[in-house]
């Protein structure tokens, strides 16, 4: 039966925000009404979070989201998607393909994860950030279910998620995968193109211990019929991904053979990139407001996306796909990847916190330590336990100053301990219990010409006061 829930407000952030009449398919219950941030409480105690126990979160079926969507009506067949998986790149694709979306005048749901500061972050139509009184409607309805089958917090956000893009009639959800895709809580839609940027090494101990298994996983987002674009590959995962196509004879794009990257050209704020389209010689310019170098390889992937979405009858013309990348924060809120909070000197967060993505921002670092004589480069850093620590601090120069912090969350590896582990590889420098600490006491010892980076934990990156730092 239909279910109105009675007007309510609720206290967000010290604000009231007005309610909004929300129907479900459900059945009717007596309802103890909570405020938001007593809805996002429950949910966070209930509920197994992966980004707060780790790998006891990770439920290897769709069973339980099944069970919820069926509960609710299954909202995910009420509109169209675009589905995103890879080990890094999948939140940059996922907004860049927002963006283009909502420049053409569709209304644009988008799922991503985790969030940085706010929960409602996840959740965005055409930028903004799903109603809060939506979340508490949804929670109150569905406690007998999650009482009943005890989900995980991610498999109940994901049918929020879903229920809010049906609720307010998207015209297109671009959903990106939190873990994997083959057993993503997300793989239960039928999107209207399967995307996978890379594959690198994260999360071992759930998708694989080998690149062909960790590729196998993520390939399973692809489905019968569905066309698919793979932006990077490597030998022994190409086949992996031609396999998974064949078997569901779907249409397969290697964005990376498609196009060559003909030109690249860098500022803080800005990355311009050239594609020359190797079956036509055509060359194309894009330029994006997501500063870091790595992006050119997002910005193949997108626009190999872009032409396959064309072909499956989506309408986008260049001008509107140029237009949109240029403002991709803008239109989307998207927060983390190389944002520069000042310039002098240089203050850089990048929620990297893997061997790939490490290595993509290292190699931004080393590019911007070449155009500034003398720049010294500081790095304030904290990782969760179940990361590849040691492979990551491999890779870190000996020579940059170092500030190892924690994340407040059970799953990260205190300061001591990491600048333990890290002496281990001759990285030295202070541990601080507190991220804006270790942020203070770096911009206290760099030089106006310094770089200070804040990185290796998307929730080291949440944890750092933008207020308190931007100064651009």
């Amino acid at each position: 039966m239909a279910y109105t829930r009675r007007s309510l407000s609720a206290h967000v952030h010290g604000s009231t925000v007005p309610h909004r009449s929300v129907h479900f398919v459900f059945f009717a219950a007596a309802f103890i009404f909570m405020t938001y941030q007593e809805t996002i409480d429950y949910l966070y105690a209930r509920l197994p979070m992966f980004t707060r126990i780790g790998a006891a979160a990770y439920k290897k079926d769709l069973h339980n989201t099944i069970a919820l969507l069926n509960a609710i009506g299954n909202p995910q067949q009420q509109f169209k998607s675009i589905h995103i998986a890879g080990t890094n790149g999948k939140g940059s694709t996922s907004h860049m393909l927002a963006a283009i979306m909502q420049t053409h005048g569709y209304k644009t749901g988008l799922y991503t994860s985790p969030h940085l500061v706010d929960f409602r972050e996840r959740i965005k139509i055409n930028g903004e950030w799903i109603d809060a009184n939506f979340i508490i409607d949804f929670t109150e309805q569905i406690k007998p279910v999650i009482e009943a089958i005890e989900p995980s917090f991610f498999e109940v956000t994901v049918a929020l998620a879903f229920a809010w893009f049906a609720q307010q009639k998207v015209d297109i959800a671009v959903i990106e995968t939190g873990l994997g895709g083959r057993l993503d809580s997300t793989n239960i839609i039928t999107p209207e193109l399967s995307i996978i940027t890379n594959i690198g090494w994260d999360h071992m101990n759930l998708l694989g211990n080998t690149l062909p298994e960790i590729a196998a996983e993520k390939a399973g987002i692809i489905k019968p019929g569905i066309p698919a674009v793979v932006g990077e590959y490597l030998p022994e995962t190409k086949t992996v991904f031609v396999q998974q196509a064949s078997n569901c004879n779907s249409s397969l794009v290697f964005a990376a053979d498609a196009f060559s990257i003909a030109k690249v050209a860098s500022t803080p704020q800005a990355l311009s990139v050239s594609l020359h389209n190797n079956a036509t010689d055509e060359t194309i310019s894009l330029t994006t407001d997501l500063g870091g170098l790595y992006q050119q390889y997002n910005l193949r992937t997108v626009y190999s996306s872009c032409l396959a979405l064309q072909q499956a009858g989506w309408p986008l013309q260049l001008p509107l796909i140029q237009e949109a990348l240029q403002a991709v924060k803008q239109r989307t809120g998207l927060h983390g990847r190389w944002e520069v909070l000042r310039t002098s000197p240089l203050l850089v967060l990048d929620v990297a916190h893997n061997v790939n993505g490490m290595q993509q921002v290292l190699q931004q670092v080393q590019y911007w330590q070449q155009q500034y004589s003398g720049m010294q480069v500081h790095i304030v850093m904290g990782m969760v336990r179940d990361k590849d620590i040691d492979h990551v601090l491999t890779l870190l120069p000996k020579e940059y100053h170092y500030y190892f912090t924690q994340a407040q969350l059970p799953r990260a590896l205190p300061a001591p301990d990491m600048q333990q582990q890290a002496a281990q590889h001759q990285l030295h420098g202070p541990a601080f219990t507190q991220v804006n600490d270790a942020i203070a006491a770096a911009l206290q010892a760099a030089q106006p010409q310094d770089l200070v980076l804040v990185c290796g934990s998307v929730f080291v990156v949440g944890e750092v006061d933008r207020n308190r730092w931007e100064m651009l």
